[in-house]
């Protein structure tokens, strides 16, 4: 497996969003209906948006390895599961050396389309899935539970690849 720069961005970005899937699976149903003002929607229907956009990026970026998912139909659990495979459906993506300047179409079901970059659709996966666990966190403290902790640096922290020295 060669390494890439983007290696730890795409695995955190899949272990964060498992980290904070699992905190929400022990909420109760109405908790999931929670929303936000200024966010994308329900808890439920944010962490859909975010596992389907995500499983969309890689059907496009992959070149249609990844199938394209049903998330509207899918559960917690199952967007969990789905999620789970997106670690090395990454890591694929990326251990292809994907040239950034490659231009790759993604067609919609009404017949649209968009052009952009690998590294434009790259980046976008990212900030899209920081974003919107940024908001299902801002929803969990409106019900009174601390969201779990899982910006870049614990993720290092968590993988070994972050290591903090105390005052000598």
């Amino acid at each position: 497996m060669a390494d890439s720069v983007m290696r730890d961005a795409f695995a955190h970005h899949v272990w964060a969003t498992l980290r904070l899937m699992d905190v929400c699976l022990e909420l109760s149903p109405e908790q999931l209906e929670t929303s936000v003002p200024g966010t994308f929607g329900s808890i439920l229907d944010t962490m859909r948006h975010l596992v389907g956009a995500d499983a969309s990026y890689l059907f496009v970026i992959g070149g249609g390895t990844v199938p394209r998912i049903d998330e509207d139909a899918m559960s917690l659990s199952e967007l969990r599961a789905q999620m789970a495979t997106h670690g090395d459906a990454w890591d694929a993506v990326l251990d292809a050396d994907p040239d950034p300047a490659t231009m790759l179409t993604r067609h919609r079901d009404d017949g649209s389309s968009t052009d952009a970059r690998v590294g434009i659709r790259l980046g976008q996966v990212v900030h899209h899935g920081t974003d919107h666990r940024s908001q299902i966190c801002t929803a969990l403290t409106t019900l009174g539970i601390e969201p779990p902790y899982i910006d870049v640096w614990d993720y290092g922290e968590q993988a070994g690849t972050v290591v903090d020295h105390p005052p000598r």
